[in-house]
C-alpha cells in the first residue's frame, strides 16, 4: 500500500514490514510488461517511514526503476481512529534500448533509432484515515509530470507520465472468532485514461489462510490466496484475467508475493495483525 500512498501506516512500533512482489502482465502478448517491487516500512513513535523500489519493464526495450522514500506523521483523531499524512520523494531511472530491433529501410520512425537514459525526480503525498476495523486513503504518488522523450536531432518525440490519483477504502467484518471478511475498493484516475475501479473481497481464516476475489469494472476479474508458512512469512499468488478485448491477445496476469514481518525486539511476529 505504501507504494501508492506514503501515508499508509502499520501503527505498530515493534514490527518492520518487508515485501517482495513480482508481476507478469498479459502473458503471451509480444513485449508484455513485468514489474518487480520491494518495500519496507515501520513506525517509530508517531512517525511512519518506508522505502519502495519498483522496476517496470516492457519487453527488452523500456525499463523504468523508481526509488522512493516515504515519511508520514500519525495523529490520533478519536479513541479508536487515527489520521496519517505522508509525503514521498525519490528518483525515476528511465531507459530505452532499441539495439535489438531489425529495421526496414527506410526507417519508419526515427524515434526508434535513439536510445535514452534519463533520471527524473518526483514527489507525492497522501492521507490515510484508519482504525482497527477500516481504512480510507487518498494519494497522488507522482505529482510531477515527467517527459520521457523530447526534441532531438530535429525530431519531436514526446512521451510523458501523467499524475495518478488514488482513492482506497476497506472494512473488516469479524464473522466469528476465526474468520474475517474484508470488502475493499481502489479507484485510480489519470488524465487521458478511463477511470479504473477495483472492487475486492478477501477472507482470512485463523490468521493463516487468505482467499480473495476481485473485479475491475469493464476490464478484468482476479483471484488471490496467501498463506502464512512461518511465524513471520506469508507467501501469496494472484491471477488476473482480462475480460475486455485485450483478453483475446494474452492468457492473463500472474503475481507472486512474499511478505515478511521482522520484530525490532526479537519477540517474534505480530500475532494479531491488522487485516490491511
Amino acid at each position: 500500500m505504501n507504494v501508492i500512498n506514503p501515508a499508509y501506516a502499520t501503527d505498530d512500533n515493534d514490527i518492520i514490514n518487508f515485501g517482495l512482489i513480482y508481476r507478469s502482465q498479459w502473458v503471451g502478448a509480444v513485449g508484455s510488461p513485468t514489474t518487480g517491487s520491494f518495500f519496507a516500512h515501520s513506525k517509530f513513535g508517531n512517525i511512519e517511514g518506508g522505502i519502495s523500489i519498483v522496476h517496470d519493464q516492457i519487453g527488452d526495450v523500456v525499463k523504468d526503476t523508481n526509488i522512493f522514500f516515504d515519511a508520514a506523521y500519525v495523529f490520533p483523531v478519536s479513541e479508536n481512529t487515527k489520521l496519517s499524512l505522508g509525503i514521498k520523494a525519490g528518483l525515476s531511472f528511465y531507459s530505452t534500448d532499441f539495439n535489438g530491433f531489425v529495421y526496414s529501410d527506410p526507417l519508419p520512425d526515427p524515434a526508434f533509432a535513439e536510445n535514452i537514459n534519463r533520471v527524473f525526480p518526483n514527489f507525492g503525498g497522501g492521507a490515510y484515515y484508519f482504525s482497527d476495523k477500516f481504512y480510507l486513503g487518498i494519494s497522488a504518488p507522482n505529482l510531477l509530470k515527467s517527459k520521457h522523450l523530447e526534441e532531438g536531432s530535429g525530431i519531436v518525440i514526446e512521451g510523458s507520465e501523467e499524475t495518478h490519483f488514488f482513492a482506497t477504502g476497506g472494512y473488516v467484518f469479524d464473522i466469528n472468532e476465526k474468520i474475517k471478511l474484508k470488502p475493499a475498493f481502489m479507484t485510480k484516475a489519470v488524465s487521458g485514461a478511463p477511470l479504473s475501479i477495483d472492487i475486492t473481497t478477501n477472507a482470512l481464516y485463523n490468521q493463516k489462510f487468505e482467499l480473495g476475489i476481485g473485479y475491475r469494472i469493464d476490464d478484468g476479474i482476479s483471484g488471490l490466496f496467501n498463506i502464512r508458512v512461518a511465524e513471520s512469512l506469508r507467501i501469496g499468488y494472484a491471477y488476473d484475467y482480462t475480460v475486455s478485448n485485450l483478453g483475446r491477445f494474452n492468457s492473463g496476469t500472474h503475481e507472486i508475493m512474499f511478505l515478511f514481518d521482522l520484530s525490532k525486539k526479537g519477540n517474534g511476529y505480530d500475532k494479531s495483525p491488522r487485516f490491511f
